[in-house]
């Protein structure tokens, strides 16, 4: 079942300025801001100095709506247009791969569905229509 959806801003290393702003401008409740530098390290991929401190996800709750964000990962493009995607959270694991999978009908895949250290399921697809969505799976024992 779908549990959540919520706009996903995607900025070009101005993350941390963001968080504060947001935090500022719309009263927001920062819940959690984790930087690139926070992540596992891979001794087959080394992290830039300069990247450490960038945003790899930031929650903040703006009212009853949950705001999250991110600075485009080291060295891949930024793109224009492309800085609002949605998140999806999804409890089941199958179903995350049928969503994905619809999703990617005419569309491309950013980031195949993968384990990831913050979820067991998760990618990135632009749908046949331009718009971006990170399905991500949430099971009960990452609440």
């Amino acid at each position: 079942m779908i549990i959540g959806m919520h706009p996903y801003l995607v900025l070009n290393g101005n993350g941390q300025e963001a968080v504060k702003f947001y935090e500022k401008a719309l009263n927001a409740k920062v819940l959690n801001v984790q930087t690139f530098g926070d992540m596992p390290g891979n001794p087959e991929s080394q992290l830039p100095e300069e990247a450490k401190n960038l945003v790899l996800n930031a929650h903040l709750k703006v009212g009853n709506t949950d705001l999250m964000l991110s600075d485009t990962f080291p060295g891949q493009s930024y793109q224009v247009g492309g800085q609002v995607t949605v998140a999806l959270l999804v409890n089941d694991p199958d179903e995350s791969r049928e969503i994905f999978g619809k999703l990617e009908d005419g569309g491309h895949v950013a980031m195949a569905l993968q384990e990831t250290f913050w979820s067991p399921l998760y990618g990135q697809v632009t749908d046949k229509f331009g718009v971006t969505w990170q399905v991500s799976t949430q099971t009960e024992e990452e609440k």
